[in-house]
Order: C-alpha cells, then sequence, then structure tokens
C-alpha cells in the first residue's frame, strides 16, 4: 500500500474514532460508530430512540417498551440477570448498561464494548444524554443532546404553569418502588419536581432514592403522595397512614403501570412525566 493511501488510512481512522469517560469514570473508545448497540436499562434504550438511532438497536433489556419499536427487539434481561450468552450471540458494538449491572466484566473480558450510564440527578440525565450521543457519533453530538435536553427542560417549565394555585410550594413525598424507596431532592424525579416548584420532604442529604420507613412519611406529614408503583396502594396497612391529613383529603397520585414507568425512567420523558404529575393536581383541584 503507497505510503499517503496508508497515512490517509489511518487519519481516517483516528478521525472516526470517539472516546467517552462513562459512570465509572472509564475511558470508552469506540473505533466506528456503532451499528449494533444493545441497551440494558429502558432509560438509556428510550434515549438512543430520540436521538434518532432506534434502528441501531438489536437487544434490550426485560422492561424496555417504549418507543413500541422497541417491544419486538429481543429481551436480555436485567441488572442482575441479563444473559451474557444472549448479548454474546446478537455481537454488539457496545452495550449500554446501568452501572450496577453484574455482567459488566464478563462482558469486557470477552471483548465487548461496554458505556455504563446510570444516572440518578437531572445533571446525570443531562450528562449521559451528551454521552449516548457521542457513542453514536451523531454529526454534531452535543448540539443532538443539547436538543434534547432543551425539549425536556421546556416541557417542565410548561407543566409548571398548569400547577392549581392551592398546589403551587406544596410539600411531597415521592415512592418511586415498593419496600418504602423514596424519590430524594437529589434525585432526577425530586429535580422534576423543583422545577415545579413543589418541596420534598426527603431532602438531598438522605440520598438520591434511599429507603424510608412509613413513621418518617407520618412525621413529615407531606401535603400530597405520589407513588409511582401501583402495588404500594394499599396505605391503610401502613402505621399511622390513614390519619396523614394527605390521605384523608384524597391528596395522593397513584399512577398506572405505563405512567409510573415513565415516571421513574431518567431518560428524556421527564417533561411528559411533569405532566403527568401536573394532571394529578389538576384533577384534584377539579370540583
Amino acid at each position: 500500500m503507497p505510503k499517503l493511501l496508508m497515512l490517509l488510512l489511518l487519519l481516517w481512522q483516528s478521525a472516526s474514532a470517539v472516546t467517552v469517560i462513562d459512570d465509572r469514570q472509564q475511558h470508552v473508545t469506540l473505533n466506528a460508530a456503532p451499528q449494533r448497540i444493545i441497551t440494558l436499562l429502558p432509560s438509556l434504550a428510550e434515549t438512543v430512540c430520540e436521538l434518532g438511532a432506534c434502528s441501531r438497536l438489536v437487544g434490550t433489556d426485560n422492561y424496555a417498551d417504549w418507543p413500541g419499536s422497541v417491544k419486538t427487539l429481543p429481551k436480555l434481561g436485567g441488572l442482575y440477570d441479563a444473559s451474557v450468552e444472549a448479548i454474546v450471540r446478537l455481537k454488539p458494538d457496545v452495550v449500554l448498561a446501568g452501572k450496577s449491572t453484574r455482567i459488566i466484566g464478563r462482558l469486557e473480558s470477552l471483548g465487548i464494548k461496554v458505556v455504563a450510564l446510570e444516572p440518578q440527578s437531572l445533571a446525570d440525565v443531562e450528562r449521559s444524554m451528551h454521552t449516548i450521543a457521542q457513542v453514536l457519533q451523531l454529526p454534531q453530538p452535543d448540539a443532538a443532546a443539547d436538543r434534547l435536553w432543551q425539549q425536556a427542560m421546556q416541557a417542565i417549565d410548561q407543566a409548571a404553569k398548569k400547577i392549581p394555585v392551592a398546589s403551587q410550594g406544596a410539600s411531597f413525598y415521592f415512592e418511586a418502588s415498593t419496600g418504602g424507596y423514596a424519590a430524594g431532592e437529589a434525585s432526577f424525579i425530586g429535580g422534576v419536581m423543583h422545577r415545579l416548584g413543589l418541596r420534598n420532604v426527603v431532602s438531598a442529604d438522605m440520598g438520591a432514592f434511599p429507603q424510608v420507613n412509613p413513621e418518617f412519611v407520618v412525621r413529615a406529614s407531606p401535603q400530597w403522595l405520589f407513588l409511582a408503583e401501583p402495588s404500594a396502594v394499599a396505605l391503610h396497612k401502613r402505621p399511622g397512614w390513614a390519619a396523614m391529613p394527605a390521605v384523608k383529603a384524597g391528596r395522593v397520585c397513584a399512577f398506572s403501570p405505563a405512567q409510573g414507568h415513565m415516571l421513574v425512567r431518567p431518560g428524556p420523558r421527564i417533561g411528559e412525566a411533569a405532566d403527568v404529575l401536573v394532571a394529578c393536581l389538576q384533577k384534584a383541584a377539579t370540583p
């Protein structure tokens, strides 16, 4: 091969290589734009699709269900039970996984590129959008991620304008999953609620998603209860909850499974999630 042609080839390969830093602080280098992508968190699949690369997905975790096209893709497990063998068979160029996914080390030992992203705060969500846009090697990755982020923020700000006067500045408790795992002020859900002008009774120093006992909620006496997990609605079985003013007054928002999934996913639909939250406040304010 002539020296000039070899030099041009090396320069092209170098230009097409991208290195990203994931949430493990690991540097992951991709030598070309990935065409076969696996995601192991629903929010990661949603972000890939919203960035215009849904056609590159070849498999997802068991729970990815939006947009509808991902429902037909091979389902590969979850954080704790993803199948290495099934992933290897799909020959991915890269796997986008939650940081706590158990099989990351095994995948990497087999030579599979893994970018681990597990956003917890709003800032994390924004950063993960930028990282995924870079992984996809979009023509203008930062501009694409910025557009997606700004769309979500504008949707939240528009939702905030619809909050009934009586609920503005209200305190709340948001249960993200069964077992009393709350969305704290430090979480992306807490960030959305703060942007809506609501006050979280689970402070930032308690962590993003702390496990709290029923007595804590009773003592905090929030004006509103938000329950993302449908199976968590048996409030009368919780010590002291039946006497809480929020429960007595019916200021409880329990959501459908589809809504609950959307509310707890740190991805591009956080603006739509804000609309769902505000819709419940509006319903309660309607005579």
